[in-house]
């Protein structure tokens, strides 16, 4: 599964929001894309689709900007990435809204892993409330290099 870039910058700005949610204060649309290092026209396109979805809302004046607009227990990155890349199955054949035919489904056997990761990965995802992924810690470099992952070829 890769995220599109629309997506990457989504998350990126609602973390940025999750971390100002309990101080209620708006965050320009500028400073939001300059913490984040995101084209400041491409941002304003995004953060209108979540203001439209309800997760984030403007606040207008000179101290104006963007906040949440649910609590961060009450979005998921499930959601976003379903809102601005559509699902989250790897293969068409196991995606229920974006289902692709496959001549090959009823012989196939690779497609039960690929409905296996497709369930996994939802469940990690719809679990995955902003709240909670950012309580977390920061990922360190060896953990994406670990050797343990058939020593970090082709991930």
């Amino acid at each position: 599964m890769k995220i599109s870039k629309k997506t990457d910058y989504a998350l990126r700005a609602l973390f940025t929001l999750v971390q100002q949610y309990s101080q209620g204060r708006p965050i320009s649309i500028g400073q939001l894309a300059r913490r984040n290092d995101v084209p400041k026209r491409f941002l304003e396109r995004i953060m209108l689709e979540m203001k439209v979805k309800g997760w984030v809302t403007s606040v207008m004046g000179k101290q104006g900007g963007y906040v949440l607009a649910k609590s961060p227990e009450e979005i998921t990155v499930g959601q976003v990435i379903r809102h601005f890349d559509g699902v989250l199955s790897p293969i068409g054949c196991v995606s229920v809204h974006q289902y692709e035919r496959c001549n090959q489904e009823v012989a196939c056997r690779f497609r039960r892993l690929f409905l296996e990761v497709r369930n996994h990965t939802t469940g990690l995802m719809d679990a995955a409330t902003l709240a909670r992924v950012n309580d977390g810690k920061p990922v360190q470099p060896e953990e994406v290099y670990s050797m343990d992952l058939i020593g970090g070829a082709g991930i």
